[in-house]
């Protein structure tokens, strides 16, 4: 935050491990330097809750908290954003309607961003405006794919959450289909140890029915809706009721799953979970289990036989992914599942589909590294300067390398090796990599050591700028990029690199291409020759 460009971070922790708190400790740093503080939240319910924990916070200091929301008249927002505007609201908490043309800040130094899946490229395009020289801190769970992969890609800095809260237990989750007998267990198992209940139903239309339902199944429940269309005061006092303990079952809409925190209720019961997204259905899932109480989550849908490709993997993947800290998985499968969409654009997810993950991700990075480099040079003037390394080096070879079906007979397991095995970025872990499969597969093939050899050339061909690596018929050929204006080209290593090739023209050729500037060499039997060249090539 005191660094010259503004602070653009993603926190991404799991439900109720504390992004809350790291929000307000940010919010009291800026108004203890005289700025102001607006916190974005996605529902009304939200802004009520946070409005009640900053004011609690604050409450031994000159901190003036306010917030924004449809629960207000006309009158109090109109009063509250005239104290906004003169300066004498140090912290504006509110709902979409910050967003509003008529809101004004008299020195505005923090925007935080709470629950950032649940805005809308839209919302994030007009935030743009707002926040040009202003500090931003975005909090999620379960990041969007196209928020996830910006952070992944650098264009915005990452921060995880990964240690739980002490006593934390992880949410036990089951798959069922709609069934009256186990909504009944669930709900009487839960009341019988003094918790809460929540039940969430999507559609407004018929939710009066399953509460009902409810009643019928378990009797003697004290049973409350809740819902977005409800009056702002009944839907408070809803709340408010259930958040007292007045109420067993609280049957509502999706409006509950944004950070709303009610340690009593340890039980959660989805319908229809097959409607709902992965990061929803993570969100819902983290209203329960927020003490140290065993806490279930039920997911009711159709048989997964009659659900689309996309719903089954969702469904698999929340059931898969119980552990606390999950939701930064959670949000990796998504952007699996869903794609990253658009970098400029209003798609969030899509067309990524159509070209690969890996090219796209590959044309993305080049593009961020080239604006790093050239454009915006002067922002990135702590990098290292003399770094030439190239963002990928493909390795071709007329010899195998690769993980044989006879050393590892399951092909999922020879995809998550080879999974694992690309995103190895040191010795020290390529050689735990195959002290691994040693230990679980027994001694390595030729054709596993050729491959992690192949890693280690990979490696050393990126660290001196080549685009790819061939090794066919006894002789090498390393292409350097045919981009004129590439970093390699405009370094001190590059020119020694062609000092040591011109010493020894019997071994080394060069050829100019449209495409690459090509090395040829002679001699070279193998990935250890070939390692040795490129060590001898790199020598300053």
């Amino acid at each position: 935050m005191e660094s010259e460009q503004p602070m653009d971070r993603l926190v991404c922790g799991d439900v109720g491990f504390g992004k809350t708190e790291v929000s307000m400790r940010a919010a009291f740093k800026a108004v203890c330097d005289s700025k102001q503080v607006a916190v974005l939240v996605p529902t009304t319910i939200l802004a009520q809750q946070h409005y009640r924990t900053f004011r609690k916070r604050f409450a031994g200091f000159p901190v003036n908290v306010e917030y924004l929301n449809r629960f207000k008249s006309a009158k109090e927002q109109t009063a509250t954003l005239a104290k906004v505007k003169d300066g004498k609201v140090d912290v504006l908490i509110g709902t979409h309607r910050l967003l509003g043309k008529d809101v004004a800040f008299k020195d505005l130094g923090l925007m935080i961003i709470d629950e950032e899946q649940k805005f809308g490229v839209a919302a994030k395009e007009k935030l743009k405006e707002l926040k040009v020289n202003v500090d931003t801190l975005t909090l999620t769970a379960t990041p969007i794919p196209r928020t996830l992969h910006f952070s992944l890609m650098g264009a915005r800095d990452l921060s995880v959450i990964n240690t739980a809260p002490p006593n934390r237990q992880p949410v036990h989750t089951e798959l069922h289909g709609f069934n009256r007998e186990i909504i009944a267990e669930a709900v009487n198992h839960e009341l019988g140890r003094g918790g809460q209940v929540f039940f969430i139903h999507s559609r407004v239309k018929d939710i009066h029915d399953i509460a009902a339902m409810i009643e019928d199944v378990s009797p003697g429940a004290r049973v409350c809706v809740a819902h977005g269309q409800m009056e702002g005061a009944a839907l408070e006092d809803s709340m408010i009721r259930f958040i007292e303990g007045e109420y067993d079952v609280l049957v509502a809409t999706s409006i509950i799953e944004s950070g709303l925190d009610i340690a009593n209720a340890n039980t959660i019961i989805i319908n229809n979970a097959h409607m709902f997204g992965l990061s929803d259905l993570h969100q819902m899932r983290g209203r329960v289990g927020r003490s140290n109480v065993k806490a279930f989550c039920y997911l009711l849908s159709p048989p997964l036989s009659v659900l689309s490709d996309d719903a089954r993997k969702r469904l698999r993947t929340i059931e898969e992914y119980t552990d606390l800290g999950s939701g930064f998985q959670v949000a990796m499968r998504d952007l699996d599942i869903r794609g990253a969409g658009n970098l400029l654009g209003a798609e969030q997810s899509g067309f990524i589909s159509e070209m690969g993950f890996e090219m796209y991700h590959k044309i993305l990075d080049e593009a961020v590294r080239e604006l790093k480099h050239e454009e915006f040079a002067g922002l990135y003037e702590d990098e290292n300067d003399e770094d030439i390394s190239s963002r990928d080096c493909q390795v071709e070879a007329d010899f195998e390398m690769l993980i044989p079906s006879h050393y590892v007979t399951q092909v999922a397991e020879r995809l998550a090796l080879y999974s694992e095995l690309s995103s190895i970025e040191t010795e020290m872990q390529l050689k735990a990599f195959a002290e691994q499969l040693r230990d679980r597969f027994g001694k390595l093939p030729d054709a596993v050591l050729a491959l992690l050899d192949t890693v280690r050339l990979k490696w050393a061909g990126k660290q001196i700028g080549l685009e790819k690596i061939t090794l066919n018929d006894g002789r090498m050929r390393l292409y350097f990029p045919g981009d004129e204006n590439a970093a390699v080209y405009h370094s001190d290593a590059f020119v020694k690199m062609m000092g040591n090739i011109a010493t020894q023209p019997g071994k080394f050729s060069l050829k100019q291409t449209d495409k690459a500037l090509i090395v040829n060499v002679s001699g070279v039997q193998n990935v250890f020759e070939a390692l040795y060249v490129l060590e001898q090539l790199s020598i300053k």
